[in-house]
């Protein structure tokens, strides 16, 4: 294989592949530094000597790397990193000053900062770095930063015109005086050269603009006095007005108004001055542009318009101001939000309280389908935060819910196919779930079937949401209400078992939650709830006294027939499943293997035993049987599942199928002997019922 390689000048025979970078790895930065210094002023005493790049075949060892030097010697230079790129021999001009450094070799570089450095070799062979020094100023400019206004009289009389010259950036000295705020010398300038005043740098910026964006008010003064051209934009397309209005200086923009200065000129974004002076909150301003004919519908390239700027920055005074001079309250951005919607999005109450006072439509949706209320419904923090501000913040949108709910159509909400309650509950915001529950939104709204699909559980209820986020004080309120906990494809109930919430699961059973549920794309011969809570025996448990079916546990379709190879992955459950899998018949997922998977095959017995306790006469299927063979301590489960069963658990059973689901959770408030409540609730051997 063909390895490039790196030969340097001045050290022959000498080759470094990529690999050897290591070598390098271990010096810090100011050893690779003056490595690289080094090496750049060796390469200038090498006469026409250039790095060669050769692509030949190379075998070489990799060797250690060598032991951290402050002054390692000169190895082979690999590329990269990249060296310094050499320079002229001279050195600096301090350098150059010196009588010892007239041989002094130099190279310039920049350091991670950005400064720039340069580096020499003195006449005794030791290794110089100084910083480089800065650009001489012209004269003129230095009088101008200094404020000598004599100097700079004197130098506009000589003939040359060598002070016109631009610097690198475009600057002329007009640029200078008005950038640092010298009036006087700008003024002398003026005189001697009327006509650099409209002269733009590289950037176009004119020494008005630059003026104006330093807040020199006597300098724009002077050069609107001389004429400057207010209508000259930069690079950004920015007049002198709106930079004025960006700096907030009422006083400059009263000038540039009182000199013809145009209000409705827009920059590279399509921002007006009187976008900038609303964002920017200054009432006084926006009266002065306004006077002078600024449009109140201008929008920019976003389609946004001065008055949703106030509202989206929460300007309440200044959104007060536009709408009394006639701005309209319900223009929408080009994404079709509107003022009030941004106002709520961002949680500034007194602009909404404005907005709604002024006849703000609230029934407008965004380009999402949203409305103001869906987006305050959904604004804020964790209900449960113990953080002040956090807590104030939500306080403020609990008060803009409570404001845009007798603002909104319950109609328009619906065709949204989303409730404000989904997300409510969605962000655990249960005060404005309390308020919303309580001006009577349906807590039995679904989400419409495009809404459902961006979820891969496809849930459609507000209870979904309030259950999954184990949010229990939510789901209570919802449960209260009349939410219906059976309406989602997978039950919240399974949710809950399979979160491990037992709180959840007992205020869901208690509100009729269907603890028979299945789940329609997983089909399982067994109610689904068995499958998620297998390791909870207790919840298991809790789940049969509530009428959860445990016969269905033990109809295999095999029975004592010989079982088909245990599904261990995902993958292949499914090919058994949907019929993919054509070496075996199509058919449901059955108990015995699910409990026969690795993560479960341990607690069989146990979860056996718990079934055995809710059924009548039944028989094992080959697998069950092999299970309870596997350990001697479970023999006795097997012993139990053995026909016939006692008398006292044959008429257990027989009264919890008369009693029905319904009643079995009902079962300690029926008027039945106490003692027979605890029997039927497998308690017989309990303490209290032998003293009974």
């Amino acid at each position: 294989m063909a390895v490039a390689s790196v030969s340097l000048p001045g050290a022959p025979g000498l080759s470094l592949g990529f690999d050897d970078y290591s070598l390098y790895s271990n010096l810090s930065d100011d050893d690779l530094m003056q490595l690289a210094i080094e090496r750049s002023l060796s390469d200038a005493h090498t006469a026409g000597s250039t790095l060669e790049l050769n692509t030949t075949p190379m075998v070489q060892n990799r060797t250690n790397p060598p032991a951290r030097q402050l002054n390692p010697p000169l190895p082979a230079r690999p590329n990269p990193p990249v060296a310094p790129q050499l320079c002229s021999h001279n050195p600096p001009a301090n350098v150059l000053n010196s009588r010892n450094a007239l041989d002094a070799d130099v190279s310039h570089f920049i350091t991670g900062n950005g400064k720039r450095m340069v580096g020499y070799r003195r006449y005794d062979g030791t290794l110089q770095v100084a910083p480089e020094p800065e650009e001489e100023l012209q004269p003129i400019i230095k009088a101008i930063y200094d404020g000598d206004a004599a100097a700079v009289r004197e130098m506009v009389k000589r003939p040359s015109n060598s002070w016109l010259v631009a610097s690198k950036h475009g600057w002329l000295p007009i640029h200078e005086a008005a950038y640092f705020g010298q009036t006087q010398c700008l003024r002398i300038l003026l005189v001697a050269q009327p006509g650099m005043i409209n002269k733009r740098t590289l950037k176009d910026q004119t020494a008005l603009v630059l003026a104006v964006g330093r807040d020199h008010v006597d300098c724009v003064e002077a050069l609107l006095e001389r004429g400057a051209d207010t209508e000259v934009m930069n690079q950004n397309r920015e007049t002198a007005l709106y930079k004025a209005c960006e700096r907030e200086n009422a006083a400059i923009v009263a000038m540039l108004l009182n000199h013809g200065a145009t209000v409705n000129k827009q920059c590279i974004q399509g921002w007006t001055a009187l976008h900038e002076a609303v964002g920017h909150h200054s009432v006084e301003i926006c009266e002065m542009l306004v006077k002078a004919g600024a449009k109140l519908s201008a929008t920019n390239i976003y389609g946004i318009s001065p008055v949703f700027t106030a509202a989206q920055s929460g300007r309440v005074e200044t959104l007060g101001f536009l709408l009394k001079n006639g701005a309209d309250v319900n223009s929408q951005a080009a994404d079709g939000a509107t003022a009030l919607y941004e106002a709520a999005k961002n949680g500034h109450e007194d602009v909404v309280e404005l907005l709604i006072s002024r006849g703000a439509d609230a029934n407008r949706p965004g380009k999402t389908g949203l409305l103001p209320l869906h987006i305050a419904a959904q604004r804020g923090t964790d209900g449960k935060s113990i953080l002040t501000f956090e807590c104030l913040n939500y306080d403020k949108s609990f008060n803009i819910v409570s404001m845009l709910i007798p603002s909104t159509s319950k109609a328009r909400v619906r065709r949204t196919g989303i409730s404000p309650l989904h997300l409510a509950a969605e962000r655990n915001r249960d005060e404005a779930l309390e308020a919303l529950i309580e001006a009577g939104f349906d807590v039995n709204a679904e989400l419409s079937l495009e809404r459902s699909k961006m979820f891969e559980d496809r849930r459609t209820t507000v209870l979904y949401f309030a259950v999954i986020n184990n949010n229990i004080e939510a789901a209570t309120m919802l449960l209260e209400a009349g939410a219906n906990p059976n309406i989602d494809t997978f039950n919240p109930l399974l949710v809950a078992v399979r979160q491990g919430c037992i709180r959840t699961v007992t205020l869901l059973v208690d509100y009729g939650a269907n603890v028979n549920a299945y789940i329609p794309t997983h089909p399982t011969s067994f109610p689904a709830a068995i499958l998620f809570c297998m390791k909870y025996l207790s919840m298991l448990k809790y789940l049969m006294d509530n009428g959860c079916d445990a016969f269905s546990c033990f109809n295999c379709v095999y029975g004592n027939d010989q079982h088909p190879p245990i599904k261990t992955s995902r993958s292949e459950r499914d090919d058994l499943r949907y019929g993919t899998d054509t070496s075996a018949p199509r058919t449901c997922v059955q108990f015995c293997e699910m409990i026969s998977t690795p993560a479960v095959c341990r607690w069989a017995g146990p979860i056996i035993d718990v079934l055995l306790d809710y059924v009548g006469h039944v028989k094992l299927c080959s697998r069950l049987l092999e299970h309870l063979d596997s350990y001697p301590d479970w023999q006795v489960i097997k012993e139990k599942a053995v026909p016939p069963r006692s008398l006292m658990q044959l008429c257990r059973v027989y009264i919890r199928q008369q009693l029905g689901v319904n009643r079995l959770k009902l079962i300690h408030t029926l008027p039945l002997p106490r003692r027979l409540v605890k029997y039927m609730n497998h308690e017989e051997r309990t303490q209290d019922f032998a003293l009974e």
